[in-house]
């Protein structure tokens, strides 16, 4: 399930460039959804927050799949809004994920950490690891990486405090490969350092060609003690 109170951004990086919540807002608006009449301009919708108060059954939710919540154009008190409704639908698991980890750091104290919003920053490569080290003084009771789209090798993880690593490669026009011996230097070390490791894809301009399999197997590990769902 996806909960998208904002919509649209801004490329801050790398894992920016082919952007799939771009090139999906580009083709919502052309098909004339009011919500994407701007296209991938910044945009609060102030009527989606109370969505998660409606979905009566717990689910596993992704926030802003299509924007950023620390993006600098939203402003805190929204923020601490969209953390407020997460606070009070603790029978749902709420994912975060942002690349914007300067301001997740900076804005963290100012904001609430029940123990059923799990947050998380992308680390496509080696230029960005400030990001998993701001994460790490964040008081979220799951912090997990995504490496997707996975652009180049990762080789020098501390993952202290850290408890979850996502893996994938990029899909869909343009995208650009990811090398088989970048995925498993971070699978030996999510072993070495305990942490729990997911492979999502290997991607390609056909991702369903190409699969999840990594050594003949699909990796779906969880942080499972900290899963909120029943």
């Amino acid at each position: 399930m996806t909960w998208n109170p904002v919509t649209g951004c801004t490329k801050v990086s790398q894992g920016c460039k082919f952007c799939y919540a771009e090139r999906m807002a580009k083709r919502l608006k052309a098909m004339g959804v009011a919500r994407y009449a701007n296209g991938f301009d910044l945009a609060l919708h102030e009527d989606i927050l109370e969505k998660p108060y409606r979905w009566v059954k717990p689910r596993v939710v992704f926030v802003n799949s299509m924007s950023d919540l620390f993006h600098e154009d939203v402003p805190v008190e929204f923020i601490q809004r969209v953390f407020n409704v997460m606070v009070e639908c603790p029978r749902h698991t709420f994912q975060v994920l942002t690349k914007r980890s300067e301001r997740l750091c900076a804005l963290a104290a100012q904001l609430p950490w029940p123990e059923n919003v799990w947050m998380g920053v992308s680390v496509e490569d080696d230029q960005v690891l400030h990001r998993f080290e701001h994460l790490q003084q964040v008081s979220a009771h799951v912090r997990f990486l995504s490496c997707e789209p996975l652009l180049g090798s990762i080789n020098k993880l501390n993952l202290h405090e850290i408890h979850w690593v996502i893996v994938g490669g990029e899909s869909g026009p343009g995208a650009r490969p990811m090398q088989t011996d970048w995925v498993e230097s971070i699978l030996h070390q999510c072993k070495e350092q305990d942490v729990s490791f997911f492979f999502k894809q290997w991607g390609g301009r056909k991702k369903s060609r190409t699969g999840r399999l990594l050594h003949g197997r699909t990796y779906d590990e969880l942080p499972l003690e900290r899963l909120q769902l029943p």
